[in-house]
């Protein structure tokens, strides 16, 4: 069963924005602040291609524009809800086309989002794709981190 992730304002969500910068290991360490050593180089990894794609091609590296993220931590559940301020885009199709996972995977518009759907549980767009909600559960039993 996949829940849908719906933040609400009662919860306890820490927020922080920034300028459209790729200087991010500031925002990262932050965003890292709680996970799990264990995970933080596949979490890290993750993270930094879903910011870097809201830089440069939601924001298109325009210094007037912000990226805002929200990050949650429950137990061994995290969730970041990442927006930029682009115009978004068509996550269904993201290269304008109807290829398989496989081949959109091993296409540069599809690498990103390949590795975003490896590292999370959950990756799902909202607001017409200028939101990106990522969830991980660092208590897997089964595997171990892809990044280590």
């Amino acid at each position: 069963m996949v829940a849908l992730f719906q933040p609400s304002i009662n919860q306890n969500w820490g927020s922080l924005s920034f300028v459209s910068t790729l200087y991010l290991c500031p925002v990262l360490d932050r965003l890292m602040d709680k996970v799990p050593k264990k995970w933080q180089a596949e979490v890290r990894l993750g993270l930094q291609e879903a910011l870097v794609n809201a830089v440069k091609h939601g924001n298109n590296l325009d210094p007037l524009k912000v990226v805002s993220v929200r990050y949650k931590t429950s137990g061994t559940h995290y969730w970041w809800v990442i927006e930029d301020q682009g115009g978004g885009f068509d996550f269904q199709h993201p290269c304008g086309c109807e290829d398989s996972d496989d081949e959109v995977a091993v296409s540069d518009c599809g690498r990103g989002l390949y590795i975003l759907r490896q590292i999370f549980d959950e990756v799902q767009w909202s607001r017409g794709g200028r939101e990106l909600h990522l969830r991980k559960r660092a208590d897997r039993w089964f595997g171990l981190p892809l990044v280590g």
